[in-house]
């Protein structure tokens, strides 16, 4: 396909694919990947753009993955600083017993083809683990937040294992004794050099409490029950001393946790085809009738409904409702 013409259709500049430090918005993602999967009739067009992907798509923070001592290290590093380069989703890494869920979603509301940039994100995160662990690793099951396309070979050849469509998150999983697995360190003044590097593009990419608070509800919101309690123990404040900060931003934890769910319902019913009551279920509600009304005051109608007026196939997404959840503007 013509390259140039499809970056026309939806406004980039070629130039800016020039530099790999450009960052565009998830929008122009969104409407990019939307565009390309149209032109190409390829339904997993993310999935070939992320089989492309590995440590050096992620510049500075590929290099201080690379030169963590162990597995674990580097894919804490990961999580804690992919922020960096991407503003407009969040990742996640859970230890549960023997295994380890290292997952991705999509934070940003209103933005086209979700599905397809959790696959690149998804594909890209496995090609970091094969780099980290040996060409051999390969996860026990992939979990993707989208519906299942009409083809699944390329997911099951390019994962080389299981792949679960309509999850309500994407992510790897793969079992806990990899995280202990030492990485050669070959030079650790340039690990130190890197590490203080990317603790100041933090320091001078910070955002405000509120939004990280946000990312927090998102990546936390499908797993369970999570309270202000939960929230405070994982900044390390008082509840009281929480809520106080939110207040500051115009804000409260409830209001946060209200707008989080709504645009968690949103893409679960919009690109995925859960059951109303498996949505309500995966974001704690006792029932599917408390999560109907609940749904009903934040849209004025039914998820059933919503979903009729607003549900597409993957690769030519409508989005969510506007109203942003994440920072305006957020970034990849």
């Amino acid at each position: 396909m013509d390259a140039d013409e499809l970056l026309a259709s939806v406004g980039i500049e070629p130039l800016l694919l020039c530099d790999a430090d450009n960052l565009t918005t998830f929008a122009t993602v969104g409407k990019l990947l939307r565009a390309c999967v149209a032109a190409t009739g390829c339904d997993h067009f993310g999935l070939l753009v992320g089989q492309r992907g590995g440590p050096a798509s992620l510049g500075l923070l590929g290099l201080l993955i690379l030169h963590s001592t162990d597995v674990g290290r580097a894919l804490r590093s990961l999580v804690s600083h992919l922020d960096i380069r991407d503003r407009g989703a969040v990742p996640t890494l859970k230890v549960s017993g023997k295994v380890v869920t290292l997952g991705y979603v999509v934070c940003e509301r209103g933005v086209d083809s979700v599905g397809q940039i959790a696959d690149i994100a998804i594909a890209v995160g496995c090609n970091i683990l094969r780099s980290l662990c040996g060409p051999a690793w390969a996860p026990s099951e992939v979990l993707l937040a989208h519906r299942r396309p009409p083809d699944t070979r390329p997911y099951r050849q390019f994962f080389r294992a299981p792949v679960r469509f309509d999850a309500a998150h994407s992510a790897l999983v793969f079992p806990t004794n990899w995280l202990a697995q030492p990485l050669p360190v070959t030079d650790p003044d340039l690990r130190q050099h890197v590490q203080e590097e990317v603790r100041y593009l933090d320091a001078i990419h910070g955002m405000s409490f509120a939004a990280k608070m946000r990312r927090t509800l998102r990546a936390a919101v499908t797993g369970g029950a999570f309270s202000v309690v939960d929230a405070a123990q994982i900044y390390n404040l008082s509840r009281r001393t929480l809520s106080r900060r939110l207040r500051a931003e115009g804000t409260t934890f409830e209001a946060l946790l209200d707008e989080v769910r709504y645009e968690v319902a949103c893409q679960l019913l919009s690109h995925t085809d859960m059951l109303v009551r498996q949505v309500a279920d995966t974001l704690d509600y006792a029932d599917a009738a408390a999560f109907t009304r609940a749904f009903r005051r934040w849209s004025g109608t039914t998820p059933a409904q919503w979903r009729a007026s607003n549900g597409t196939a993957d690769g030519a997404r409508g989005g969510a409702p506007s109203r942003t959840v994440c920072e305006k503007g957020d970034r990849a």
